[in-house]
């Protein structure tokens, strides 16, 4: 089959999904955790009166309940002193006798711009580090540039994806998303260099062979083998999602999201950014 005569099709599937993340970043941003904003936690266990109760009473500190549980309620909200929040727990006493905080951290805005500027040199970092290896290994800077615009491609998309569930059911970007777009950049590009290491094999054992139909050759002879190894990750990425417990809920929610762009891209936007750049910049 001819992949690649839809090149154009791909492209613009690609933006219909990036263009309403990019949007919703632009306008609303991402919904941070405390981790980057600044801010406190606290779970309280033994709780007998309502959630609704609880937040009453930390109503000058803009509570939100982050996890509720046979555990226990763990609450986040402006940053407090573990005096004054020992304070108000025990105000709630006559309905709550065996009330008790049983975790308490607190993080400083000053350490959440920290997180925030870490986070951006990491990323920036590593596709400077992608960008140079590729190009190195590959021997041609088509390959560095192509590979880490795909990237560039599945971290838009994972992003936005957030930025929309934030503003639409709440979801806060924490650590843990961070620890997945970081996994899904490798991820992407691991199944990216697979694609291109067999253009680079076809290219060699058919040097008179029309560069088009080397990267169609190489899609086809390599997209089963990324599927299947794609929807084993998948399956069990989908049972953690279902399954797993609610910390690790949207960290596996992450992971499944980049795993399907990253198989997508590394076939449909890898491997066609690579005939768009032959097109511009032909071989002399």
């Amino acid at each position: 089959m001819n992949w690649m005569k839809h090149t154009s099709i791909y492209f613009f599937l690609s933006a219909l999904i990036i263009i309403p993340g990019v949007y919703s970043l632009a306008r609303y941003g991402l919904k941070l955790s405390i981790e980057f904003t600044g801010g406190s936690r606290l779970t309280l266990a033994s709780l007998k009166s309502t959630p609704e109760a609880v937040l009453q009473s930390f109503k000058d500190y803009s509570p939100t309940v982050e996890i509720q549980d046979k555990e226990g309620l763990t609450l986040k909200m402006k940053e407090i002193s573990q005096e004054n929040a020992q304070k108000i727990v025990d105000t709630t006493k006559p309905y709550n006798p065996d009330v008790q905080i049983t975790s308490f951290e607190t993080i400083g805005p000053a350490l959440g711009g920290e997180t925030v500027k870490k986070t951006i040199n990491a990323l920036a970092i590593s596709s400077l580090i992608l960008l140079a290896y590729i190009s190195f290994a590959f021997k041609q800077l088509k390959y560095g540039v192509s590979a880490v615009l795909a990237m560039f491609h599945d971290t838009l998309i994972l992003i936005g994806s957030f930025s929309l569930l934030g503003h639409f059911f709440g979801i806060e970007v924490d650590l843990l998303f961070v620890t997945a777009v970081l996994t899904i950049l490798s991820f992407s590009v691991h199944d990216t260099i697979v694609v291109y290491d067999r253009i680079r094999e076809l290219s060699h054992k058919h040097k008179s062979i029309e560069y088009v139909s080397l990267v169609n050759q190489a899609v086809t002879e390599t997209m089963v083998r990324s599927l299947n190894n794609s929807l084993t990750i998948i399956f069990m990425l989908v049972a953690l999602f279902l399954i797993g417990g609610e910390t690790t809920k949207y960290f596996a929610l992450a992971l499944l999201i980049g795993t399907i762009t990253g198989t997508y891209s590394s076939t449909f936007t890898a491997a066609p950014l690579l005939i768009v750049w032959n097109n511009y910049f032909p071989k002399k």
